[in-house]
This record gives C-alpha cells, sequence and structure tokens, in this order.
C-alpha cells in the first residue's frame, strides 16, 4: 500500500504574515510537521506551494532523504477562496491518483509527531476504517447561543474527573483510502477512526500571541524528554561557538575566521575518550572546511538551514538517541537542537534568547575558550558512565 502525504502551504497569509516558513523554535514552521512525515510510515511527502522559494529550500535541504517532494501549486487553490479539499484534488491529479492512502498534514500543528502520524495512517491499515483524523478530548463546558447547555446538565455540574469530555478535531492530521477520496471527493468518509492526541494541541496559530504559546509549549516538549545518557557526540555549530561570529569580507568575497588553537587541541583530547564531533552551519564556508580537515573532524555539514531534521537522521543513522548529544550553539537557528540533545550549551557571548534555553552557559566566549571548556565538561560527565 503506497501512503502519500500532502503538506499544503500558501504564501499568502493575513493573521501572521508568511507564517509557514516563519521560524518557530529557530525552525520554519512547515519544517516541524515535514520532519515528523518523513520519519514516519509514509512512503512519500509532499510539500505542495504556490512558492517557488519554498520549492527551492525543499529541493536543497532534503537530499540526504528519498521521501520528500515538491510540487508547484496552482494559484486559483491557492487563493483565500479556495478549499483544503480542491487543493487535495489538484495534488492528487498532478501526481495521477498514484497512491493508495492519502494523508493530509497541516504545517500550523508543529506538534504533531510521526507516532500521532502513524497512529491515523493505521487506523486504516489495520483497524479496516476507510478514513481517520486526529483529535483532542476537552473537558470544556459548550453553550449554544440561546443560552443552552450543549453537553452538560447545569443543575448536575459533573466533576471534571467524572465528566467523559467531547472529542474535537484539532486539524492535525487526515488520512483516507484512495477509492474513497475520489469518490467523495472529502478529507474523511465513513467509517471513519480517531486518534486522540494531547490538549495542548488544540492550540490554533491565528495570532501572534497563539504563536508565542505554541512555540512555548514546543520547547518544554522537546526539553521534557531529554535523559541523562553518555555522551557519544558533540555538535558544534561554527559561526559564534568556533569564531567570535565575525566574518572578514574583500572584494572576492570570505577572508577570514578567527579560530582558537586551544579549542582544536580540547576537541583532540575528547576524541582519544570515544566521544566524536560533528560540525554543522547554516553557511557553506571553504575556510571552514579547510579548517575542520585541519582538525580532522569526519563529520562536517556545511550549508545545512534545516538543522533538526539532518540532526534526527544522523542519530537514526549512527543508532544513538538525542541524549547521547551535546550541542553548542549560539543563535535561534540552533534553538530546536538545544531543546532536544542531552545536554545544551552556550557560550558566554551567546544571544540571550539561546542562553535562556540551553543547560549550561558556559564562563568563556566564543573563539576564546569555550569549545575547549565544553570538551573537558564533557570528558568530566562522561566519567560517570
Amino acid at each position: 500500500m503506497k501512503k502519500v502525504a500532502i503538506i499544503p502551504l500558501r504564501k499568502g497569509s493575513k493573521g501572521i504574515p508568511g507564517k509557514n516558513t516563519k521560524k518557530m523554535l529557530g525552525r520554519p514552521l512547515f519544517t516541524w510537521v515535514l520532519e515528523a512525515a518523513i520519519f514516519s510510515e509514509l512512503d512519500e511527502v509532499y510539500i505542495f506551494t504556490d512558492d517557488k522559494n519554498v520549492l527551492n529550500f525543499v529541493a536543497k535541504e532534503y537530499q540526504w532523504t528519498t521521501k520528500v517532494k515538491g510540487i508547484l501549486r496552482d494559484d486559483i487553490n491557492a487563493n483565500d477562496m479556495a478549499s483544503t479539499e480542491s487543493a487535495m484534488l489538484e495534488f492528487t491529479s498532478k501526481i495521477a491518483n498514484d497512491f493508495d492512502l492519502l494523508c493530509l498534514l497541516q504545517a500550523t500543528s508543529p506538534l504533531t509527531t510521526f507516532l500521532d502520524i502513524n497512529a491515523v495512517l493505521r487506523q486504516i491499515t489495520e483497524e479496516q476504517k476507510v478514513s481517520a483524523l486526529t483529535v483532542v478530548k476537552t473537558h470544556r463546558f459548550t453553550w449554544n447561543a440561546d443560552g443552552t447547555a450543549q453537553n452538560y446538565d447545569v443543575f448536575n455540574r459533573p466533576r471534571r474527573q467524572d465528566f467523559e469530555g467531547l472529542l474535537m478535531e484539532n486539524g492535525a492530521v487526515y488520512a483516507s483510502s484512495k477509492e474513497a477520496f475520489l469518490t467523495s471527493r472529502n478529507r474523511v468518509s465513513a467509517p471513519i477512526g480517531l486518534v486522540e492526541m494531547s490538549e495542548e494541541t488544540l492550540v490554533e496559530i491565528d495570532s501572534l500571541s497563539d504563536w508565542l504559546l505554541v512555540e512555548s509549549l514546543l520547547a518544554e516538549r522537546q526539553k521534557s524528554l531529554k535523559k541523562q545518557e553518555q555522551i557519544k557526540y558533540l555538535v558544534l555549530d561554527v559561526d559564534g561557538v568556533f569564531t567570535d561570529g565575525c566574518v572578514y569580507f574583500g572584494a572576492e568575497g570570505e577572508l577570514m575566521k578567527k579560530f582558537d588553537m586551544r579549542d582544536g587541541m580540547g576537541l583532540e583530547i575528547l576524541r582519544q575518550t570515544g566521544v566524536d564531533v560533528v560540525v554543522m552551519t547554516s553557511e557553506n564556508s571553504e575556510l571552514v572546511s579547510q579548517r575542520m580537515k585541519k582538525l580532522q573532524i569526519n563529520h562536517v555539514f556545511l550549508g545545512v538551514k534545516d538543522k533538526h531534521s539532518l540532526l534526527q537522521h544522523f542519530t537514526i543513522e549512527k543508532n544513538v538517541t538525542w541524549s547521547n548529544l551535546a550541542y553548542v550553539g549560539d543563535d535561534v537557528n540552533d534553538l530546536a537542537n538545544l531543546c532536544s540533545v542531552g545536554w545544551s550549551f552556550a557560550p558566554a557571548n551567546a544571544t540571550l534568547v539561546v542562553k535562556s534555553h540551553v543547560d549550561v552557559i558556559l564562563n568563556h566566549d566564543s573563539a576564546a575558550g569555550a569549545v575547549r571548556e565544553v570538551s573537558e565538561w564533557v570528558m568530566r560527565y562522561n566519567k560517570r558512565f
């Protein structure tokens, strides 16, 4: 059974301009659900958008997986009046209906996990449902406009623990069999399976206050998964960690960066204890490439914009967990990783927002002993294992 997902995106957004590509915890919003889809049981995941910049981003950023593809969406199905179903029908036509199960994922539901997606898919593949969707159980009391209660007796108000509550769509994940979708031209058809997600996923991102709330929930969720385990890889950003964050340019482009020789010695000693080093930076710098060769660092990833997805891929490839990683970052594009790894660090001169999320703020500035300090910290920490 071929399981295909569509993540529909539009350039326009009235509530929050550029919402789908605005950075949440340092990553474009849509990449949170995209990552969940990549590591789920889906076979293919399509970004369906009228934004060519997003398509270029997807083509460049996810070359390490064959699952992710991008298709340009027609303008007529990308305006405020177009329904999601119309976009889904256009999409299925463009892939010549080459699927057995169609999954709709919403970019505005960044708390969706691969487990949620798999649970929805299994409602169809294992539970004999024709379609399925995610819901949230809420214990709110609801009312009609005429002042009558919808879901409880006002003269016999139940305690929360005795109240079954209501199941409400959270708009995160939908799935349907091919036959049902093409017949009904609707995202769901009976019999319908329901998959419960946590109550926090009911928050819709329609305003800046919604955005800040979901971003906070996302950060806390990532941090709650941390465990104290042996550190096997030290992952380092470059600019603002290895270097002082300054770049010297001339007429021919980038001329030089400042590195601390003591940092290099610290990493050499660290590797002798069995901890390998990974360098991951959003810049594609030949100077950095040459410096990492000099330091004999083998795991070097340059020009990476979605660091979290690539690092998740790396952990699976190396058969380790996020708790086996330590990470040093200094700015917002490191936030997702800093909130997810076993131990996170920031140089003393890192940005304030990063310092508010890391486990340890180092005593040294970047390019002035920060990497050496964290190397020695990791060696001391690993002795307990």
